[in-house]
């Protein structure tokens, strides 16, 4: 059987205790302040994206001051990806029963809490326990921030501008942790990329706290699911941990394969408890719904291309080129200008018209266009040539995409299920940054011990050495990127297959036919999605 979700009026099921809260507000009248509410959950968004790259620029520095050691060095990055990858599930769901408001200040003060530690860290135990605590906070905070506007703005041309501005700041955020990664540990220290946070997190969580009002009874008191919960993360924490230490010990090593095996069982009981328990941790009508899931699957595919480009052009244009820190990160800004424009002037402004869809599909087929002209990297190749065209298309391609990807995997969502609805989001990402990251870092590292040992022959002296091992790092980078470009073709047509949805209008009613229709424009037969229960 299916129920309609109107997201004019998302707390069509209050509860007595919903309405005794002052933070509250009626359900179907907009929130004055939903749009200074939207300022300081960007900021949140912003702060938590970016730090997952800002703290890589910083880690060499961090790794000499603190004495880690070269096997122990990842750790800095996987505590974190490994709390934030395997709890955002169970954060979701702590949203949905706290509330979104009370989960994101939350958040926002211990995630601050866990920088501070990390910036005063004396040891490498300190730093790893900082930077899990970092990912445990932040796994509560994203899908928070998430849900917080998928409850708060509900016209459509509004969700539209709003949700671009949220999609921007999602794709571009990691790009400008380069930039200020550089600068902070360039020009200050390493430990002010810890330290940074604390100003954006205490800023974020006082606005929050006086200026966002959640709906009435869009709080899910369910029992908590255990099980799910254990099995949830468990598994996640292993997927994610199996990619991690495939890109460091290769595919075949035992614990490897052990994980991988490890969270396949784990994610298929916790499928089957699923639809078994009352009240399930993760309902299945969120991502068994046709568009959602095609949401959530393109959206990985296209955050594991994404992600492994990050790392091949940092360090093509650090090492190959010899940029610096700050310049590298500078050398970033076409793509978060293309991802800006993208997402607000593109994605905003035709969302509202044309079908998801051919906003998606289109846009990430602009972005492989933009990867395709990265493939042609050479040792010496012009930046305003190559790099700043191709970056600039892969930016406004991804941005023109997030944007209404983000929209639709929570629209139709019943108020309840919108914390899990945006943890799903944040899962995809996750869980395609560390595939992204292993996947296309082996397939370089490949690529480039291929050609070394083909040519290295040939070279009579240590600089003709040095110029082959540089061909052939780059070699491996344009064969992962060639890669790359093939899964965003298939992110594009997993869009343009699975996303049916019509185009959005500016209100949406519940119909008769378990569908929602679009109010109030030309579409008033196109269903939008809804949940099927």
């Amino acid at each position: 059987m299916s129920e309609t979700a109107s997201t004019t009026s998302p707390a069509s099921k209050t509860s007595p205790a919903s309405t005794a809260s002052t933070s509250s507000r009626t359900p179907g009248v907009p929130d004055s302040n939903r749009w200074k509410a939207l300022v300081f959950i960007a900021l949140a968004q912003l702060m938590v994206v970016l730090d997952a790259t800002i703290v890589n620029i910083a880690l060499p520095s961090a790794q000499q001051d603190l004495g880690i050691s070269d096997g122990n060095r990842q750790w800095v990055v996987t505590a974190y990806a490994l709390a934030f990858g395997g709890l955002l599930l169970f954060g979701g769901r702590i949203a949905d029963l706290w509330g979104r408001k009370r989960a994101f200040v939350l958040g926002l003060g211990g995630f601050a809490a866990a920088s501070a530690l990390g910036g005063a860290a004396t040891n490498e135990a300190m730093m790893f326990g900082a930077r899990a605590l970092q990912g445990v906070f932040g796994a509560l905070l994203a899908p928070a921030a998430l849900s917080l506007l998928a409850v708060m703005f509900t016209d459509g041309k509004e969700r539209a501008k709003a949700f671009g501005i949220y999609g921007a700041i999602a794709g571009g955020g990691g790009a400008v942790g380069l930039i200020l990664g550089g600068f902070l540990t360039e020009y200050l220290n390493w430990r002010w990329t810890f330290f940074v946070n604390i100003p954006f997190a205490v800023v974020a969580a006082l606005g929050a706290y006086f200026v966002i009002r959640e709906p009435r009874g869009a709080r899910n008191r369910s029992p908590l699911d255990v099980p799910g919960v254990l099995l949830s993360t468990l598994g996640l924490v292993a997927l994610v941990y199996g990619f991690t230490r495939a890109e460091s010990e290769g595919w075949s090593d035992s614990l490897t394969i052990g994980m991988f095996v490890a969270s396949a069982v784990l994610l298929l009981t916790f499928v089957l408890v699923e639809s078994r328990v009352k009240a399930p941790l993760l309902p299945l009508r969120v991502v068994t719904e046709r568009n959602r899931g095609g949401v959530y699957l393109s959206l990985g595919l296209a955050i594991i291309a994404m992600f492994g480009l990050f790392l091949f052009l940092t360090y093509y244009l650090q090492i190959v080129q010899g940029y610096s820190p700050v310049r590298t990160g500078f050398a970033f800004l076409p793509m978060v200008a293309g991802m800006i424009t993208g997402s607000t002037q593109i994605g905003a402004r035709l969302m509202t018209r044309v079908a998801p869809r051919l906003l998606m599909g289109p846009g990430f087929l602009v972005a492989a266009l933009g990867m395709l002209m990265l493939t042609r990297l050479e040792i010496g190749t012009s930046y305003a040539a190559v790099l700043l065209p191709g970056m600039l298309l892969l930016g406004l391609g991804m941005g023109t995409a997030f944007m209404p990807a983000m929209s639709l995997a929570t629209l139709g969502v019943e108020p309840r299920d919108s914390g899990v609805a945006s943890a799903m989001v944040n899962t995809s990402q996750q869980v395609g940054g560390a595939i992204g990251t292993a996947l296309l870092n082996t397939i370089a590292a490949s690529a480039t011990t291929s050609y070394i040992a083909d040519h290295i022959g040939g070279a009579t002296n240590r600089s003709q050495q040095q110029l082959v091992q540089l061909e052939g790092m780059v070699q491996g980078y344009t064969s992962a990127i060639w890669f790359a470009v093939g899964i965003l073709v298939l992110a594009a047509a997993i869009a343009l297959t699975f996303v049916n949805a019509g185009r959005p209008g500016s209100t949406v009613t519940g119909s008769s036919d378990g569908g929602a229709r679009v109010a109030g424009s030309a579409a008033e037969d196109v269903p939008v999605p809804v949940i099927a229960h």
